[in-house]
């Protein structure tokens, strides 16, 4: 793709209107028509008149498009998100109102961007694209309450922007809390990185929204016990929070149409006090780790590393469970107990 930069023009877009109230949180309407190609260049993406949305959404989405002759960039999983009813639910799942903190990743052209803004939220955004970022950048220039940083999310130091943004805002006239959110509609091919980075920061964050590929919100939220879909994930997730799915999302919403539907997941993250009482939870991670290692194996088979099979039978059976138990029949509770009769650190 080309480099070459047109200098950037944001008349397609609408500025911020922080006065302008966030309409209603209505359920999802709409279809749009599948626009599914993503070939070369020049892009042109036809904008039909329809006056049940949102100029920001819509049609100001995808002028924004064609004004830079941009092209979603498969390798950095960008769908863009042609809906504001849907951005509405996500900052109305994370509660976000006047004074919150947020961070969102990837914010694209910035449409959930501007219903954070107009919420009253203060909004630290995170944009790998260089085009992304100085697009977001120049359109919300004029307010005080958006920074974006032009860093792939996966390795940038988050903590640290964070703790600068809520001390920032702490020391304003009406601080808000001590506590940021997230809300984001993230690229579907590194959610489970951004869960992993994000969940054991409950000294930082209250709550996660994120819009994810629909298979990923049920397999990390919804999988059950005794299920190939129960995995290491699982216990991690409910550890360090309580998730919920919350409402699904038709592909047909997006920009360029991907081939499978999202949804919204809530992680509400617990702190530090509540966390399950484990001597070490890097020890505990690599204990359930090792128990789903094998396929189908035993647990006095796959723990043998940690000690001998008769002592994680013992384990098992003061725990209440058989000596045949299999990490899939494990609740995260069931493997706190484990943990701390086996493994000695």
């Amino acid at each position: 793709m080309s480099t070459g930069a047109r200098p950037l023009s944001l008349q397609s877009l609408p500025p911020v209107s922080p006065t302008t109230p966030p309409r209603s949180q209505t359920t999802l309407k709409p279809t749009l028509p599948a626009h599914n190609s993503t070939a070369g260049t020049p892009l042109y993406i036809a904008c039909a008149a329809n006056g049940s949305r949102s100029p920001d959404d819509y049609q100001s989405t995808l002028q924004a498009l064609n004004s830079k002759g941009r092209v979603p960039r498969k390798s950095l999983g960008q769908h863009y998100m042609l809906n504001s009813d849907i951005n509405e639910q996500l900052a109305s799942a994370a509660r976000v109102e006047e004074g919150d903190a947020v961070l969102e990743i990837g914010p694209g052209t910035g449409s959930l961007t501007n219903v954070l803004l107009n919420a009253g939220a203060s909004v630290l955004a995170i944009e790998k694209d260089p085009y992304m970022a100085s697009l977001v950048s120049e359109r919300f220039a004029s307010t005080e309450r958006f920074r974006v940083l032009k860093e792939d999310f996966v390795k940038c130091r988050i903590h640290s922007h964070m703790t600068l943004l809520l001390g920032s805002k702490n020391s304003l006239d009406h601080p808000k809390s001590r506590y940021a959110k997230v809300v984001s509609n993230i690229p579907f091919n590194i959610s489970t990185e951004v869960v992993k980075l994000l969940l054991p920061m409950g000294d930082i964050f209250s709550e996660v929204v994120l819009l994810l590929q629909e298979e990923t919100a049920v397999r990390l939220v919804q999988s059950s016990l005794r299920t190939s879909e129960y995995r290491p994930i699982n216990i991690f997730i409910n550890f360090y929070s309580d998730p919920e799915y919350k409402f699904k999302v038709p592909r047909t919403n997006f920009f360029p149409q991907p081939n499978v539907d999202a949804a919204v997941v809530v992680f509400k993250l617990k702190q530090a006090a509540d966390y399950p009482r484990v001597s070490s939870t890097k020890s505990f991670f690599s204990m359930v780790n090792s128990a789903f290692n094998g396929k189908r194996k035993m647990l006095r088979k796959s723990l043998q590393h940690i000690c001998t099979p008769i002592e994680i039978e013992e384990a098992l059976g003061s725990v209440g469970l058989p000596a045949t138990s299999r990490p899939e029949e494990l609740t995260m509770d069931d493997f706190v107990k484990l943990h701390n009769l086996i493994v000695k650190v």
